[in-house]
């Protein structure tokens, strides 16, 4: 049974993964906790949609096709009007040297997709929505 508020509810989270398989696991996990789900399958289409939905969170993924999580981070943190949407990455590049990249670009969160259960996705998502 999912543990949402009504808060919660009207809270999007946009979703940047480009991977069919991640993309609806995330939609599910999230849409079935209570959250509105939008998704994009690569940079541009986020920034985008971030645009259109002013979405409260973002989860982004480094590897995309035709423009990468590094370059659409920096978009969105160089964006008056995107700069101050959170976001967390979800990739499996594991690379202290990409963590950091991303923190110094504006990231809130690096989670590493292999090592993160779909219950501590939704912990994180509710840390940063809360």
């Amino acid at each position: 049974m999912p543990k949402n508020t009504s808060a919660e509810k009207q809270k999007i989270v946009l979703v940047a993964e480009d991977d069919k398989f991640y993309s609806h696991l995330y939609k599910t996990k999230l849409t079935n906790e209570g959250f509105d789900i939008v998704i994009a399958e690569d940079g541009i289409q986020v920034i985008k949609l971030a645009k259109i939905h002013h979405p409260a969170l973002i989860l982004l993924d480094l590897i995309m096709p035709t423009q990468d999580g590094f370059e659409t981070l920096k978009i969105l943190k160089s964006d008056l009007e995107l700069k101050k949407i959170p976001v967390v990455i979800m990739s499996n590049l594991a690379q202290e040297e990409d963590m950091q990249r991303t923190k110094d670009l504006g990231a809130i969160d690096y989670l590493v997709k292999a090592n993160i259960t779909m219950e501590d996705m939704v912990k994180v998502v509710r840390k940063y929505l809360n």
